[in-house]
């Protein structure tokens, strides 16, 4: 009885979630981008396979850290709906699977192709290679942290050129961020989070302003992206610095 008790309790959470980002892809399906934004994708939807599994799989429970990304990076969760979705750590540590279908509007230098991408995503190599390193295993990792992503949408220009969600035309981020607001909030209180690890500037600078009333700790990540020289240069060393002062490594490293 407990067990089939404590399974329910597991598959609600998850679903739960689910539903949160659901309702977030929907209210986001309605907004309109001015021309200088020509394509979104939207990997709840054609990647939503193996993102649910991904949910489903590890999210589970109550978490005390959440990791917070921007949004989809496009050789990575745009490719498998997984938060900094290096294909490699995806099938070999994370081991999550799941057909991939195409957006509506493919940027033809942008392909998807999903789980048989083959092309790294350095920012994902570098976090689930950090993880991996000091959780050994997803399960460790995942007993306590869960990663999501402030935005779902992947936004490009003509020339499928990234276009992060700080740079969308100011009179259409009110609405944008007014939704994804309102879903990392959801996120955060249906998860019962104690500290919210922001990964960048942009992400830390959303969560101080919605959780500045809130009893959530907030923590400094820098992000891991091949376009900041620091990151290039010792990502790791200050990533480790950086979760050691703010209290997250308890949570990340293995208890021997």
């Amino acid at each position: 009885m407990a067990a089939s008790k404590k399974r329910r309790v597991e598959e609600c959470i998850s679903e739960r979630f689910l539903d949160t980002e659901y309702n977030l892809s929907e209210n986001l399906s309605k907004l309109c981008f001015l021309p200088s934004v020509s394509y979104v994708y939207n990997p709840l939807k054609y990647a939503r396979e193996p993102h649910c599994n991904y949910i489903r799989k590890y999210c589970r429970s109550t978490k005390t850290v959440l990791f917070v990304g921007m949004n989809p990076g496009p050789f990575g969760m745009a490719q498998n709906g997984v938060p900094f979705g290096d294909p490699k750590y995806v099938k070999e540590w994370l081991e999550v699977e799941g057909n991939v279908e195409k957006p509506p509007k493919e940027h033809p230098k942008r392909p998807i192709l999903g789980l048989d991408s083959t092309r790294s995503e350095v920012s994902g190599t570098r976090f689930w290679g950090f993880l991996e390193k000091h959780s050994v295993t997803p399960e460790n990792f995942f007993a306590s942290c869960f990663v999501h992503n402030y935005c779902p949408l992947v936004f490009m220009t003509v020339t499928g050129k990234n276009i992060t969600p700080n740079n969308i035309p100011a009179n259409q981020r009110k609405e944008l961020f007014k939704f994804c607001d309102q879903a990392l909030i959801d996120a955060v209180d249906l998860l019962g989070v104690e500290f919210v690890v922001c990964i960048g500037k942009f992400v830390e600078g959303r969560c101080k302003i919605l959780f500045k009333e809130h009893e959530v700790k907030i923590c400094s990540l820098m992000h891991p992206s091949p376009a900041n020289p620091r990151a290039n240069a010792s990502w790791e060393k200050i990533a480790l610095e950086q979760l050691e002062r703010c209290g997250v490594m308890t949570y990340i490293r293995v208890k021997h």
